[in-house]
């Protein structure tokens, strides 16, 4: 369905640094460090000089999140060009529209799902605190998915599959998902093992099956939104500020059921059902035709570009 609805054949690159031909692994992992510090030292330079000068208000802090995340897709969008002598097809404005409204709606629905089982069976805890001001919760949201979702599926996802094929960069790209994650507040290794398992796998399954990050971001963003603002409960360990409601685990469960301080993200019920999730998506991905479209078009060994199509069979 949302291969039909959003994407084309996805564009991977192979042209300038990535051109076919010797070294092309090495000239796409240098390719990927120069993306992600080339992206990172911009959007940081300017989030802080943003958060600085504007007034320590949510809706001027929002402002400085919407800037953030607008200055990660246009450096992207630069260097892509520069790099690649492509347009980025991936963060193609004309399918933002309709891939934002369907991953918000996928990523509330999902965290939704979770929170209530965990409110039903007693693993969590929440009280209804009224309506609160969403501009921290939605400019952090916001943020987070375009920046995690463009470094993550659009730099390092893409350009291993580019290199190395499908598995491996799905593979890398979820345990760097994970690693990124463990520096946060509550972390330990198993909720860096679940968002490495459920989040890479589900945010890579809707980029692979659309070929564009936009579903992708607003699977992310959505889930973190409905999970921080809506239900108030902790956002890979940290604080979403104002919410609807404060949620917290019942401390008379273990951690890998509830997610302890980390968040519910790091429970064993988020981790089945996004990992059910994500692997049907994936399915899906593998029913029409992505992985042997990108793979015969973008394999290391290609010669060129090709028109998206099976070559015509010339045997006798």
């Amino acid at each position: 369905m949302f291969g039909l609805q959003f994407g084309i054949q996805p564009v991977l690159g192979n042209q300038r640094i990535l051109r076919p031909g010797r070294w092309l692994w090495a000239r796409a992992l240098v390719w990927i460090v120069i993306l992600i510090f080339a992206v990172m030292i911009p959007f940081g330079l300017a989030s802080e000089w943003l958060s600085n000068a504007l007034p320590d208000q949510p809706g001027f802090q929002f402002l400085a999140h919407g800037a953030g995340a607008v200055i990660v897709l246009s450096c992207y969008a630069l260097l892509v060009r520069i790099g690649e002598a492509r347009a980025p097809s991936e963060i193609a404005l004309a399918s933002a529209p309709m891939g934002l409204l369907a991953g918000l709606a996928i990523g509330l629905a999902l965290f939704s799902s979770v929170m209530g089982i965990l409110i039903g069976t007693g693993l969590y805890d929440m009280s209804f605190q009224g309506l609160a001001p969403a501009w921290r919760g939605a400019g952090l949201a916001i943020e987070s998915g375009i920046l995690e979702e463009v470094l993550i599926r659009g730099v390092i996802l893409r350009l291993l599959w580019r290199s190395v094929g499908p598995w491996p960069a799905l593979a890398v790209s979820m345990l760097l998902f994970g690693a990124g994650h463990l520096a946060n507040p509550g972390a330990t290794l198993l909720p860096g093992i679940c968002v490495a398992i459920e989040g890479g796998l589900l945010l890579g399954a809707f980029y692979v099956l659309t070929g564009r990050l936009w579903v992708s971001i607003g699977v992310h963003a959505g889930w973190n939104f409905t999970q921080g603002y809506i239900f108030g409960a902790a956002v890979s360990g940290g604080d979403f500020g104002g919410a609807m409601a404060v949620s917290t685990a019942s401390d008379q469960f273990p951690d890998w059921l509830t997610g302890g301080a980390f968040g519910p993200e790091a429970s064993l019920l988020a981790l089945v059902v996004c990992s059910a999730v994500g692997g049907l998506v994936l399915w899906l991905a593998w029913r029409s035709g992505r992985f042997e479209a990108w793979s015969r078009e973008f394999a290391p060994n290609c010669a060129g570009p090709s028109t998206g199509h099976k070559p015509p069979n010339t045997t006798a």
